[in-house]
């Protein structure tokens, strides 16, 4: 009976570890992922409407926003939209069957993405909804209207 015992404590110890390893991993790759700054939290959803939340975050780069899953294992961002392939279409309050998921501080707005050698004008592509707190939507607005100068020169070409 006292291998029995002993056998499930090391069990159990083991898989407290793997949980403490787990969260620590966790904890890097987050500090990793915000250490360069311009990183906010964000729900994606796609497609708009129908799919599924996935919680994550946001980073903002020179000409594009990574969007990087919370619960994700890679450094590598599960999508990237380039600025001026970016529309917002729509903005909504959060929806009391979203409110648990998302919280009810958030504020859902409805993207277009389309390939930047799109030049029609129209808000074509696919769409995706992002759940941000006001002041994220704030900077997202700030940062699609204020390219750098002469980076959508390469636009005409």
């Amino acid at each position: 009976m006292g291998g029995t015992v002993t056998g499930a404590v090391w069990i159990i110890a083991t898989l407290a570890v793997l949980l403490v390893l787990a969260a620590v991993g966790l904890a890097a790759r987050r500090f990793l992922l915000e250490r360069s700054g311009g990183t906010v939290e964000c729900a994606l959803r796609q497609p708009a409407e129908t799919g599924r939340w996935h919680l994550g975050m946001l980073s903002y780069q020179r000409d594009e926003v990574s969007w990087y899953r919370a619960l994700g294992v890679l450094l590598r961002p599960e999508r990237v939209f380039h600025r001026r392939s970016l529309t917002v279409v729509n903005r909504r309050a959060v929806r009391p069957d979203e409110a648990a998921a998302l919280g009810t501080d958030r504020v859902v707005v409805e993207v277009a993405t389309k390939p930047a050698a799109d030049a029609s004008g129209s808000p074509g592509g696919e769409h995706v909804e992002l759940a941000i707190t006001d002041q994220a939507l704030t900077g997202l607005l700030a940062w699609l209207e204020a390219s750098p100068p002469g980076s959508h020169l390469t636009d005409f070409s």
